[in-house]
């Protein structure tokens, strides 16, 4: 006996809604990073993210062509970034309009170029040139986009925390002076209008300290109240993020959508980094993919989803610096997951994990040559400072974020005011 049902326009609009309410939508992205000399090639990881994973959308650290092209027709949204070095030229606009005209209009729009990374937290280390052409060259790229008719294509640049001059309580936040006024409110304004999103660079992981693990993880804590606002703050994330979001309140752009361009906690390390495993990895990540999709929001921002873009992709074995600078990847470079925090949608086998495996590089270190867009430039210095209760931390800046060992009562907050003490001691080079 065959039944058949005939579904009105009204009906089939409602079961869709319903199968949508059923189903959550998952969104979450990726930075791929290409440092290590074992990985599968970019058609091959096209080919996976697409057929095995929910990750919908990737990011890249230059403009790798390769890449660019193995994501046409794949639905897989990619953020390219312009490298450091090619900021000022694009203010000239028909040098902009040329760049266009041949790094972007090759793959447009079988690649769903989604944004265009204007250099790679410029202003934490960036030169006096690139800095003051930041903004001007934005522009400029974003109107070549347009007359080239790919306005859709939105134009941001990330930044690292260092933009903040106070973070403590969240409500405090709020931008370096000379960049607050003379770069960050116009970009913010450039931003709004051209409907395009902040881009920050938060990662608890480098505010880690014992007596603060459970704040930096998501784990229960009795956490703490911002006498300002009244709102309460059981982990390390909601509070960067709402301090960047009363930095930008106090320029008048709060309502500037917030994008994460990297976050993220690395599963393998020295052996002294106890915190560094893939327990904590995962318990970080896992609440990344929540961020992104569940409407938690954070107490300034409540119910708002965040564009999250998981640092890293796969595990990266010639990245200068640590052993867990290269072991921040989801995956191996042989597609099986480090640990599972759900990015697999079921239509590939899994394989057991084996945990992870350092692959310390054995060639020297080598950096990326001035103008490049790196992955989070490594460099290294190393301070002491002191605390709220005049306890001394050691500071040693890895790559764009700064590692601090704080104690209980500094809480995460100092880190936040070191970065931008070290950042930039010369506040005339805003």
């Amino acid at each position: 006996m065959e039944f058949s049902i005939r579904l009105s326009p009204c009906h089939l609009l409602l079961l869709s809604t319903l199968v949508h309410a059923v189903l959550p939508v998952y969104s979450i992205g990726v930075n791929y990073g290409t440092t290590a000399d074992n990985l599968p090639s970019p058609k091959e990881v096209a080919q996976f993210l697409k057929e095995s994973t929910i990750i919908d959308r990737i990011k890249i650290f230059d403009m790798n062509s390769d890449i660019i092209k193995a994501f046409a027709n794949t639905g897989i949204y990619v953020t390219i970034t312009v490298p450091n070095g090619d900021i000022p030229s694009l203010t000239d606009s028909s040098k902009s309009e040329k760049w266009v005209q041949d790094k972007i209009k090759p793959y447009y729009p079988d690649t769903k170029i989604r944004y265009i990374a204007v250099g790679n937290e410029i202003l934490h280390w960036g030169t006096r040139e690139q800095i003051d052409n930041l903004v001007p060259a934005m522009k400029t790229l974003h109107e070549a986009l347009d007359k080239a008719g790919m306005g859709d294509i939105k134009v941001t640049t990330p930044h690292s925390l260092g933009i903040l001059v106070s973070s403590d309580p969240p409500s405090s936040g709020a931008f370096r002076p000379g960049w607050d006024v003379d770069i960050i409110k116009p970009m913010l304004e450039f931003l709004k209008d051209t409907q395009s999103g902040f881009m920050v660079n938060p990662y608890p992981y480098f505010g880690y300290s014992p007596g603060n693990d459970s704040f930096a993880l998501f784990r229960p804590n009795p956490g703490f109240i911002d006498p300002a606002t009244g709102k309460k703050y059981d982990n390390m994330f909601d509070g960067l993020m709402d301090a960047i979001h009363s930095g930008m309140k106090k320029l008048g752009y709060e309502d500037v959508p917030i994008i994460v361009g990297e976050t993220g906690w690395p599963s393998l390390g020295e052996p002294w980094l106890t915190w560094v495993n893939v327990a904590n990895a995962k318990s970080y990540n896992e609440v990344m993919i929540k961020k992104s999709t569940s409407n938690q929001g954070t107490p300034l921002m409540p119910g708002k989803n965040f564009e999250i873009y998981i640092f890293a992709l796969f595990n990266e074995n010639q990245k200068p610096g640590s052993v867990a600078e290269k072991n921040f990847g989801l995956f191996r470079p042989d597609f099986t997951e480090v640990y599972d925090i759900g990015v697999m949608n079921g239509t590939a086998p899994k394989r057991q994990p084996h945990g992870p495996t350092a692959s310390p590089s054995s060639r020297p270190e080598s950096g990326g040559s001035e103008g490049s867009s790196g992955e989070s430039q490594s460099k290294s210095a190393e301070s002491t400072t002191y605390g709220h209760n005049g306890s001394p931390v050691k500071v040693s800046s890895v790559g764009a974020t700064i590692v601090a060992n704080i104690d209980t009562e500094g809480r995460w907050v100092v880190m936040n005011q070191i970065v931008a003490d070290l950042v930039m001691d010369d506040t005339s080079k805003a």
